[in-house]
């Protein structure tokens, strides 16, 4: 049986119009902890410089803002990393965007860029 439809008295309906939508609460945002001044010539000499070591030890080589190669040791073999790194409480941390090389797969790599290098340059 359908229900019936009731009279809203302009009570109820001027009471459904003042209840305003409370605003939702924003999360506090966390401010990033300040970076050290970085001098007047550009960052591609950052880039291209020596490797600096993480906490575990490993030469980390940047190639960008916040992605680095590394050398690491993984069950007795080494390994050449090229990753995505994540801040976390003001420490870099491997992301999962990333490949593992072993060194043979490196050396193949190496003798290839020339050839990649060369394709590149055609686009």
């Amino acid at each position: 049986m359908p229900k019936s439809k009731e009279y809203l008295s302009s009570s109820d309906s001027e009471s459904a119009d003042s209840d305003e939508p409370k605003p939702k609460k924003k999360k506090p945002v966390a401010k990033p902890t300040p970076k050290p001044e970085k001098d007047s010539k550009s960052d591609k000499k950052d880039e291209k410089a020596g490797p600096t070591k993480n906490s575990s030890g490993e030469s980390m080589f940047q190639i960008s803002k916040m992605r680095f190669a590394t050398v690491s040791e993984f069950r007795g073999k080494a390994m050449v990393n090229i990753r995505e790194y994540y801040e976390k409480d003001g420490e870099l941390r491997p992301g999962k965007k990333g490949i593992s090389l072993s060194i043979d797969q490196w050396e193949a790599l190496k003798e290839k860029i020339p050839d990649i290098d060369e394709c590149v340059k055609k686009l």
